[in-house]
Protein backbone atom coordinates (compact mmCIF):
# COMPACT_ATOMS: atom_id res chain seq x y z
CA UNK A 1 0.00 0.00 0.00
CA UNK A 2 1.37 3.47 -1.04
CA UNK A 3 2.30 5.50 2.11
CA UNK A 4 0.28 8.18 2.91
CA UNK A 5 2.60 11.88 4.59
CA UNK A 6 0.88 14.79 6.15
CA UNK A 7 3.15 17.70 6.65
CA UNK A 8 1.51 20.38 9.16
CA UNK A 9 2.88 24.01 9.32
CA UNK A 10 1.55 25.93 11.55
CA UNK A 11 1.14 29.62 9.70
CA UNK A 12 3.17 32.69 10.88
CA UNK A 13 3.19 30.56 14.08
CA UNK A 14 4.90 32.80 16.93
CA UNK A 15 2.61 36.00 15.42
CA UNK A 16 -0.57 33.82 15.48
CA UNK A 17 -0.68 32.83 18.85
CA UNK A 18 0.04 36.16 19.99
CA UNK A 19 -3.29 37.04 18.47
CA UNK A 20 -5.15 34.15 19.62
CA UNK A 21 -3.91 35.38 22.74
CA UNK A 22 -4.79 38.94 22.34
CA UNK A 23 -7.51 39.22 19.71
CA UNK A 24 -7.17 42.99 19.07
CA UNK A 25 -3.41 42.50 17.08
CA UNK A 26 -5.77 40.95 14.31
CA UNK A 27 -4.92 42.49 11.31
CA UNK A 28 -2.08 44.78 12.41
CA UNK A 29 1.18 44.36 11.09
CA UNK A 30 2.77 42.34 14.02
CA UNK A 31 6.41 40.91 14.36
CA UNK A 32 8.06 38.44 17.04
CA UNK A 33 10.95 40.02 17.54
CA UNK A 34 14.54 39.08 19.94
CA UNK A 35 16.15 40.94 21.86
CA UNK A 36 17.95 44.51 21.00
CA UNK A 37 19.83 44.86 24.16
CA UNK A 38 21.35 41.52 23.15
CA UNK A 39 21.63 41.62 19.49
CA UNK A 40 18.83 39.05 19.12
CA UNK A 41 17.26 41.75 17.27
CA UNK A 42 15.38 39.97 14.34
CA UNK A 43 12.01 38.85 13.18
CA UNK A 44 11.37 36.03 14.39
CA UNK A 45 7.90 35.69 12.97
CA UNK A 46 5.56 38.32 11.58
CA UNK A 47 1.91 38.30 10.84
CA UNK A 48 0.52 38.17 7.14
CA UNK A 49 -0.13 42.43 7.47
CA UNK A 50 3.84 42.76 8.11
CA UNK A 51 4.52 40.90 5.38
CA UNK A 52 2.17 42.83 3.16
CA UNK A 53 4.88 45.50 3.93
CA UNK A 54 7.96 43.32 3.09
CA UNK A 55 8.86 42.60 6.45
CA UNK A 56 10.57 38.98 6.31
CA UNK A 57 11.57 36.45 9.16
CA UNK A 58 15.26 37.20 9.82
CA UNK A 59 15.22 41.02 9.45
CA UNK A 60 17.17 43.28 12.00
CA UNK A 61 14.53 44.97 13.94
CA UNK A 62 15.25 48.30 12.56
CA UNK A 63 15.17 47.14 9.23
CA UNK A 64 11.24 46.04 9.84
CA UNK A 65 10.61 49.35 11.63
CA UNK A 66 12.06 51.21 7.76
CA UNK A 67 9.65 49.26 6.28
CA UNK A 68 6.67 49.27 8.10
CA UNK A 69 6.34 52.38 10.97
CA UNK A 70 3.23 50.66 12.29
CA UNK A 71 5.05 47.29 13.35
CA UNK A 72 3.83 45.95 16.82
CA UNK A 73 6.72 44.28 17.83
CA UNK A 74 6.71 41.54 20.88
CA UNK A 75 8.75 39.92 23.06
CA UNK A 76 8.58 36.23 22.11
CA UNK A 77 6.93 33.95 25.39
CA UNK A 78 7.95 30.40 24.14
CA UNK A 79 5.86 28.74 27.25
CA UNK A 80 2.75 30.07 25.45
CA UNK A 81 4.40 29.09 22.07
CA UNK A 82 4.80 25.17 23.25
CA UNK A 83 1.32 25.13 24.92
CA UNK A 84 -0.24 25.70 21.47
CA UNK A 85 2.37 23.34 19.71
CA UNK A 86 0.84 20.57 22.01
CA UNK A 87 -2.40 21.37 21.64
CA UNK A 88 -2.02 20.77 18.11
CA UNK A 89 -0.18 17.82 18.41
CA UNK A 90 -2.98 16.65 20.80
CA UNK A 91 -5.64 17.03 17.60
CA UNK A 92 -2.67 15.25 15.68
CA UNK A 93 -3.11 12.27 17.81
CA UNK A 94 -6.46 11.67 17.32
CA UNK A 95 -5.52 10.58 13.17
CA UNK A 96 -2.32 8.50 14.07
CA UNK A 97 0.51 7.82 16.45
CA UNK A 98 3.42 8.04 13.94
CA UNK A 99 3.92 12.13 14.77
CA UNK A 100 7.51 13.11 14.50
CA UNK A 101 7.55 16.61 15.28
CA UNK A 102 10.17 18.74 13.05
CA UNK A 103 10.79 22.30 15.09
CA UNK A 104 7.99 23.84 17.59
CA UNK A 105 5.43 24.59 14.60
CA UNK A 106 5.66 21.58 12.51
CA UNK A 107 5.03 17.70 11.70
CA UNK A 108 4.83 14.98 9.74
CA UNK A 109 1.97 12.94 10.35
CA UNK A 110 2.10 8.59 8.91
CA UNK A 111 -1.78 8.54 8.17
CA UNK A 112 -1.19 5.30 5.98
CA UNK A 113 -3.53 3.13 8.10
CA UNK A 114 -5.90 5.98 9.07
CA UNK A 115 -7.93 5.86 5.65
CA UNK A 116 -10.15 3.20 6.33
CA UNK A 117 -11.49 5.41 9.50
CA UNK A 118 -10.91 8.99 7.90
CA UNK A 119 -11.09 8.81 4.29
CA UNK A 120 -7.99 10.15 1.94
CA UNK A 121 -5.35 11.96 2.77
CA UNK A 122 -6.36 14.96 1.61
CA UNK A 123 -9.51 14.59 3.58
CA UNK A 124 -7.55 14.22 6.39
CA UNK A 125 -5.97 16.74 6.03
CA UNK A 126 -8.48 19.23 5.47
CA UNK A 127 -10.80 17.75 8.40
CA UNK A 128 -7.24 18.69 10.77
CA UNK A 129 -6.68 21.85 8.86
CA UNK A 130 -10.42 23.23 9.78
CA UNK A 131 -10.08 21.66 13.57
CA UNK A 132 -6.90 23.42 14.50
CA UNK A 133 -8.57 26.45 13.09
CA UNK A 134 -12.04 25.89 15.00
CA UNK A 135 -10.35 24.63 18.30
CA UNK A 136 -7.61 26.57 19.08
CA UNK A 137 -7.72 29.25 16.40
CA UNK A 138 -4.84 28.92 14.47
CA UNK A 139 -4.35 28.27 10.59
CA UNK A 140 -1.39 25.42 9.20
CA UNK A 141 -1.20 24.64 6.12
CA UNK A 142 -0.88 20.63 4.62
CA UNK A 143 1.32 18.89 2.38
CA UNK A 144 -0.04 15.77 1.21
CA UNK A 145 2.38 12.62 -0.21
CA UNK A 146 4.02 9.85 -0.28
CA UNK A 147 6.89 10.81 1.06
CA UNK A 148 8.43 13.10 3.54
CA UNK A 149 10.72 15.57 1.52
CA UNK A 150 7.78 16.04 -1.09
CA UNK A 151 4.88 16.32 1.72
CA UNK A 152 7.51 19.55 3.43
CA UNK A 153 6.96 20.83 -0.23
CA UNK A 154 3.00 20.55 -0.21
CA UNK A 155 3.03 22.76 3.07
CA UNK A 156 5.29 24.90 1.19
CA UNK A 157 3.68 25.69 -1.73
CA UNK A 158 0.02 26.92 -0.35
CA UNK A 159 -0.04 29.58 2.47
CA UNK A 160 -2.11 30.17 4.54
CA UNK A 161 -4.61 27.61 5.31
CA UNK A 162 -4.60 25.42 2.81
CA UNK A 163 -4.00 22.07 1.89
CA UNK A 164 -1.76 20.45 -1.58
CA UNK A 165 -1.63 17.28 -2.65
CA UNK A 166 1.94 16.12 -4.45
CA UNK A 167 1.25 12.91 -5.86
CA UNK A 168 3.42 10.06 -7.88
CA UNK A 169 1.50 11.24 -10.96
CA UNK A 170 1.72 15.09 -10.87
CA UNK A 171 5.21 15.61 -8.83
CA UNK A 172 7.40 16.10 -11.72
CA UNK A 173 4.96 18.73 -13.29
CA UNK A 174 4.44 20.45 -10.02
CA UNK A 175 7.77 20.58 -8.25
CA UNK A 176 10.44 19.70 -11.00
CA UNK A 177 10.45 23.16 -12.14
CA UNK A 178 10.96 24.78 -8.54
CA UNK A 179 14.55 26.27 -7.42
CA UNK A 180 16.57 23.50 -6.17
CA UNK A 181 16.97 25.33 -2.51
CA UNK A 182 13.22 24.50 -1.97
CA UNK A 183 14.27 20.85 -1.00
CA UNK A 184 14.68 19.78 1.72
CA UNK A 185 18.19 19.89 3.19
CA UNK A 186 19.64 21.73 0.19
CA UNK A 187 21.52 24.69 2.18
CA UNK A 188 23.14 27.49 0.57
CA UNK A 189 26.81 25.58 0.10
CA UNK A 190 25.06 22.67 -1.42
CA UNK A 191 23.13 24.77 -3.66
CA UNK A 192 25.99 26.83 -4.25
CA UNK A 193 27.69 23.88 -5.29
CA UNK A 194 25.25 22.77 -7.68
CA UNK A 195 24.85 26.14 -9.63
CA UNK A 196 28.61 25.38 -10.49
CA UNK A 197 27.39 22.61 -12.71
CA UNK A 198 24.28 24.50 -14.16
CA UNK A 199 22.10 22.90 -11.99
CA UNK A 200 19.18 25.21 -10.81
CA UNK A 201 16.06 23.26 -10.66
CA UNK A 202 14.95 20.16 -8.59
CA UNK A 203 14.17 18.72 -12.33
CA UNK A 204 17.58 19.17 -13.03
CA UNK A 205 19.07 17.64 -9.93
CA UNK A 206 16.92 14.85 -10.30
CA UNK A 207 18.32 13.87 -13.82
CA UNK A 208 21.60 13.38 -12.68
CA UNK A 209 23.30 10.12 -11.64
CA UNK A 210 23.09 8.95 -8.20
CA UNK A 211 26.98 8.45 -8.40
CA UNK A 212 27.44 12.12 -10.08
CA UNK A 213 25.27 13.01 -7.09
CA UNK A 214 27.45 11.48 -4.40
CA UNK A 215 30.41 12.96 -6.13
CA UNK A 216 30.04 16.43 -6.32
CA UNK A 217 27.61 16.33 -2.83
CA UNK A 218 29.79 13.51 -0.38
CA UNK A 219 27.57 11.08 1.59
CA UNK A 220 24.45 13.29 1.62
CA UNK A 221 24.69 13.37 -2.08
CA UNK A 222 22.47 10.58 -2.53
CA UNK A 223 20.07 11.54 0.37
CA UNK A 224 18.98 14.65 -1.50
CA UNK A 225 18.70 12.66 -5.10
CA UNK A 226 16.22 10.40 -3.63
CA UNK A 227 14.47 12.97 -2.03
CA UNK A 228 14.57 14.66 -5.82
CA UNK A 229 13.26 11.84 -7.73
CA UNK A 230 10.60 10.85 -5.05
CA UNK A 231 12.35 7.45 -3.79
CA UNK A 232 13.01 9.05 0.17
CA UNK A 233 11.52 6.00 2.30
CA UNK A 234 12.92 7.21 5.77
CA UNK A 235 9.76 6.50 7.77
CA UNK A 236 7.90 9.02 10.32
CA UNK A 237 8.66 8.46 13.85
CA UNK A 238 6.14 7.23 16.23
CA UNK A 239 5.02 10.23 18.45
CA UNK A 240 7.74 10.55 21.35
CA UNK A 241 10.46 8.74 20.01
CA UNK A 242 13.87 10.09 20.04
CA UNK A 243 15.16 9.95 16.66
CA UNK A 244 19.37 9.21 16.38
CA UNK A 245 21.33 12.36 17.28
CA UNK A 246 23.22 13.64 14.25
CA UNK A 247 24.73 16.39 15.72
CA UNK A 248 25.15 18.44 18.85
CA UNK A 249 25.48 22.23 18.75
CA UNK A 250 26.03 25.45 20.35
CA UNK A 251 25.98 29.06 19.14
CA UNK A 252 25.85 33.00 20.30
CA UNK A 253 25.41 36.19 19.06
CA UNK A 254 27.44 38.66 21.14
CA UNK A 255 26.19 41.48 22.81
CA UNK A 256 29.51 43.11 21.34
CA UNK A 257 31.48 42.32 18.00
CA UNK A 258 34.61 40.33 18.70
CA UNK A 259 37.32 41.80 17.41
CA UNK A 260 40.66 39.64 18.20
CA UNK A 261 41.55 36.15 18.72
CA UNK A 262 41.46 36.17 22.84
CA UNK A 263 37.97 37.52 22.13
CA UNK A 264 37.27 34.49 20.14
CA UNK A 265 38.66 31.91 22.48
CA UNK A 266 36.78 33.19 25.22
CA UNK A 267 33.02 32.28 23.59
CA UNK A 268 34.54 29.24 21.97
CA UNK A 269 35.60 28.30 25.18
CA UNK A 270 32.04 28.85 26.64
CA UNK A 271 30.18 27.01 23.79
CA UNK A 272 32.94 24.15 23.62
CA UNK A 273 32.23 23.47 27.18
CA UNK A 274 27.87 23.52 26.62
CA UNK A 275 28.66 21.10 23.78
CA UNK A 276 30.76 18.72 25.94
CA UNK A 277 28.11 18.78 28.49
CA UNK A 278 25.43 17.59 26.45
CA UNK A 279 27.76 15.00 24.81
CA UNK A 280 28.50 13.50 27.97
CA UNK A 281 24.65 13.49 29.05
CA UNK A 282 23.70 11.56 25.81
CA UNK A 283 26.90 8.82 25.82
CA UNK A 284 28.09 10.05 22.71
CA UNK A 285 31.91 10.92 21.59
CA UNK A 286 32.18 13.36 18.28
CA UNK A 287 34.63 12.20 15.62
CA UNK A 288 34.38 15.81 13.64
CA UNK A 289 33.89 19.37 14.69
CA UNK A 290 32.07 22.28 12.81
CA UNK A 291 33.09 25.94 13.78
CA UNK A 292 30.71 28.52 12.04
CA UNK A 293 31.68 32.54 12.55
CA UNK A 294 29.35 35.33 11.45
CA UNK A 295 30.60 38.96 10.55
CA UNK A 296 29.56 42.08 11.45
CA UNK A 297 27.88 42.61 7.85
CA UNK A 298 25.95 38.82 8.89
CA UNK A 299 28.29 37.09 6.03
CA UNK A 300 28.13 33.14 7.60
CA UNK A 301 31.75 31.12 7.08
CA UNK A 302 32.00 27.39 8.34
CA UNK A 303 35.38 25.35 8.50
CA UNK A 304 35.21 21.77 9.48
CA UNK A 305 37.90 19.03 10.77
CA UNK A 306 37.97 15.73 11.71
CA UNK A 307 39.14 14.41 15.54
CA UNK A 308 42.54 12.65 15.76
CA UNK A 309 40.79 10.60 18.10
CA UNK A 310 36.61 10.73 19.00
CA UNK A 311 35.57 12.93 22.06
CA UNK A 312 33.53 14.58 24.29
CA UNK A 313 36.01 16.42 25.99
CA UNK A 314 35.94 20.35 26.15
CA UNK A 315 39.29 21.20 26.51
CA UNK A 316 39.83 18.94 23.12
CA UNK A 317 36.91 20.61 21.36
CA UNK A 318 37.71 24.41 22.18
CA UNK A 319 41.33 23.15 20.90
CA UNK A 320 40.76 21.85 17.78
CA UNK A 321 37.84 25.06 17.51
CA UNK A 322 39.67 27.66 18.03
CA UNK A 323 42.85 26.31 15.62
CA UNK A 324 40.33 25.85 13.07
CA UNK A 325 39.47 29.71 13.57
CA UNK A 326 43.45 30.68 13.60
CA UNK A 327 43.80 28.92 10.40
CA UNK A 328 40.86 29.89 8.40
CA UNK A 329 39.75 33.18 9.49
CA UNK A 330 41.05 36.30 8.37
CA UNK A 331 40.95 39.86 9.96
CA UNK A 332 38.82 41.93 8.06
CA UNK A 333 35.42 42.00 9.25
CA UNK A 334 34.57 41.69 13.51
CA UNK A 335 32.63 39.04 14.00
CA UNK A 336 28.94 39.04 16.04
CA UNK A 337 28.36 35.52 16.32
CA UNK A 338 30.05 32.03 16.75
CA UNK A 339 28.51 28.48 16.49
CA UNK A 340 30.40 25.14 17.16
CA UNK A 341 29.13 21.93 16.31
CA UNK A 342 30.14 18.42 16.98
CA UNK A 343 28.89 15.62 14.53
CA UNK A 344 29.78 12.58 13.00
CA UNK A 345 28.63 11.31 16.14
CA UNK A 346 29.34 7.12 17.95
CA UNK A 347 28.74 5.51 21.10
CA UNK A 348 31.06 5.20 23.91
CA UNK A 349 31.26 1.59 23.51
CA UNK A 350 32.17 1.08 19.61
CA UNK A 351 35.45 -0.52 19.88
CA UNK A 352 38.28 1.97 18.29
CA UNK A 353 41.76 1.52 16.78
CA UNK A 354 44.65 3.60 19.34
CA UNK A 355 47.50 5.63 17.55
CA UNK A 356 50.20 5.45 18.75
CA UNK A 357 51.11 9.48 18.49
CA UNK A 358 47.79 10.20 20.99
CA UNK A 359 48.01 11.05 24.55
CA UNK A 360 45.91 9.07 26.04
CA UNK A 361 47.16 9.92 29.94
CA UNK A 362 46.63 13.49 28.86
CA UNK A 363 43.19 12.77 27.95
CA UNK A 364 42.01 10.58 31.20
CA UNK A 365 43.39 13.86 33.24
CA UNK A 366 40.80 15.86 31.48
CA UNK A 367 37.92 14.08 31.53
CA UNK A 368 38.26 13.45 34.93
CA UNK A 369 38.71 17.61 35.46
CA UNK A 370 35.52 17.66 33.46
CA UNK A 371 33.53 15.08 34.94
CA UNK A 372 34.27 17.03 38.67
CA UNK A 373 33.45 20.31 37.12
CA UNK A 374 30.02 19.13 35.70
CA UNK A 375 29.58 17.90 39.50
CA UNK A 376 30.06 21.22 41.15
CA UNK A 377 28.37 22.87 38.88
CA UNK A 378 25.09 19.94 38.83
CA UNK A 379 25.16 20.20 42.67
CA UNK A 380 25.90 24.06 44.22
CA UNK A 381 24.68 25.47 40.57
CA UNK A 382 25.57 26.73 37.13
CA UNK A 383 27.78 29.61 38.42
CA UNK A 384 29.46 27.73 41.26
CA UNK A 385 32.92 26.80 38.88
CA UNK A 386 33.76 28.44 35.78
CA UNK A 387 36.99 29.14 33.88
CA UNK A 388 38.95 32.34 34.68
CA UNK A 389 38.61 33.20 32.00
CA UNK A 390 35.12 34.24 32.14
CA UNK A 391 36.47 37.09 34.57
CA UNK A 392 38.22 39.17 31.53
CA UNK A 393 34.70 39.42 29.94
CA UNK A 394 32.99 36.90 27.22
CA UNK A 395 31.00 39.70 25.29
CA UNK A 396 28.14 36.56 25.94
CA UNK A 397 24.97 37.86 26.73
CA UNK A 398 23.17 36.52 30.23
CA UNK A 399 20.68 34.73 27.87
CA UNK A 400 20.90 30.91 26.74
CA UNK A 401 22.90 30.19 23.57
CA UNK A 402 20.93 28.45 20.86
CA UNK A 403 20.97 25.31 21.30
CA UNK A 404 20.32 22.31 18.80
CA UNK A 405 20.14 18.57 19.01
CA UNK A 406 19.75 17.60 15.15
CA UNK A 407 18.47 14.03 14.51
CA UNK A 408 19.73 12.23 11.86
CA UNK A 409 19.30 13.33 8.31
CA UNK A 410 16.55 11.31 5.88
CA UNK A 411 17.95 7.62 4.66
Amino acid sequence: MERIILHCDLNNFYASAECVRNPALKGKPLAVGGNEKDRHGIVLAKSNEAKKFGVKTGDKLSEAYEKCKELIILNPDFDLYLSFSKQVRNIYAQYTDMIEPFGIDEAWLDVTGSVRIFGSGEQIANEIRERVKREIGLTISVGVSFCKPFAKLGSDMKKPDAVTVISKENFREKIWNLPIDCLLFAGRSTVKTLNKYGIYTIGEFAGVSPEFAKKILGKNGYSLWTSANGTDSSPVAFYGEKPPIKSVGRGITCIDDLKDNEEVLRVIKELSFIVSENLISESLEANSLNLTVKTDDLEITSYSANFIFPTDNETEICENAFELFKKNFKWKKNIRSVTVRAFNLTGYKIPRQMRLSYNAERREKLNFEEKAYIGIKEKYGKNAVFSAERLKGTKMPSSKPEYSVLPTAFN
